[in-house]
């Protein structure tokens, strides 16, 4: 067996992390069960549902499940898995239990990590389930605002965006990453609970000097916040506007902090104004004053940050968007 068989035969877990999707599960499940490139485990990770998701996770003998006592979130479960995983994986595989990867989902990403060594983070094309000549997303894209959203999201299929490429970080929908780096750069913030915990480690795993591939034959077939409500529910406009905050307080580095910050300010104050008129008065605003009650908290983390990072201020300017009408997104896209 030469290197490159070697390399093909790492052993990676997936981890699915689940809240109430009963409607979902089965679907996904069955999915990682036949894929090209055999887990060496799949580990579903149950946040305390109260639907039949226990039930159907039963049904998988061959799914490890680990079943927690209370909904501890995105961010707390994956954590939990990832530091449950067999000793034996070099990668974690993250998808959402309303992502149905295609059987070569893996396969690719595995064969990417081969062919690309500069990189130790992958990313996957998500496919609107719903709507399949639609793209959901082709990585994640991060706004000198602060702003983030899923680059091409809603885009009809073939877009500009087939080719592989860098970005800057990946949508943890779908995803892959090399454990060590999960380990050295502290895995999710478990603060965040959901929305946005994805963006946040991508940064930091940049700052620590990993860079992310977007790889598209990997496709998944996404609902999007399957089991929250929807993108447009109060539950994900507080904690991604919440989580949005705190993303960019931890994580852009030196002058550009201070550069910025009127604009990220700018951002926060017409998203303000934008939801108010929409209706969403309240939940706005929570999220704003629960972010700033959260900063003391965010600056002590950033300090940490900082001070490990090993990346240039200029490489990180150059992996911002820096368009002045950066996206017709007008929420979080996640």
């Amino acid at each position: 067996m030469n290197d490159q068989q070697q390399k093909l035969v790492s052993k990676v877990t997936v981890v699915v992390v689940n809240w109430n999707g009963e409607q979902f599960l089965e679907q996904c499940l069955n999915a990682l069960l036949y894929q090209t490139y055999t887990p060496h485990e799949i580990i579903l990770v149950d946040n305390a549902s109260t639907d039949q998701s226990l039930a159907i996770a039963r049904r998988f003998p061959s799914v490890r499940l680990l079943a927690l006592e209370s909904n501890t979130g995105f961010a707390v479960a994956n954590n939990v898995a990832i530091a449950a995983a067999s000793t034996d994986s070099e990668w974690i595989a993250l998808i959402n239990p309303d992502a149905f990867a295609t059987p070569h989902w893996l396969e690719e990403l595995m064969a990417a990590t081969i062919a690309n060594p500069r990189f130790d983070v992958f990313g996957s094309k998500l496919i609107n389930a719903n709507h399949p000549t639609l793209l959901d997303g082709a990585g994640d894209v991060y706004h000198m605002s602060g702003l983030v959203w899923r680059m091409g999201h809603g885009a009809v299929l073939p877009t500009e965006v087939e080719a592989v490429h860098e970005v800057f970080s990946p949508c943890a929908g779908a995803a892959l990453y090399r454990r060590s780096v999960l380990r050295e750069t502290g895995g999710f913030d478990e603060d965040y609970f959901c929305y946005v915990e994805d963006v946040d480690l991508g940064f930091r795993l940049r700052l620590a000097g990993y860079r992310c591939l977007y790889v598209p034959e990997s496709v998944a077939h996404h609902i999007g916040s399957g089991t929250t409500g929807g993108q447009h529910s109060a539950f994900a406009l507080y904690h991604g506007h919440r989580n949005l905050v705190w993303t960019f307080v931890k994580n852009m580095p030196g002058i550009l902090f201070w550069l910025l910050l009127p604009l990220h300010v700018a951002l926060n104050l017409v998203s303000i104004i934008l939801f108010s008129f929409r209706g969403h008065g309240k939940i706005i605003l929570r999220a704003k004053r629960d972010a700033c009650l959260g900063l003391p908290e965010m600056w002590r983390k950033r300090r940490h940050i900082q001070k490990n990072r090993v990346v240039t201020i200029g490489a990180i300017w150059r992996q911002l968007d820096k368009r002045l009408r950066p996206s017709k997104c007008s929420r979080v896209q996640h």
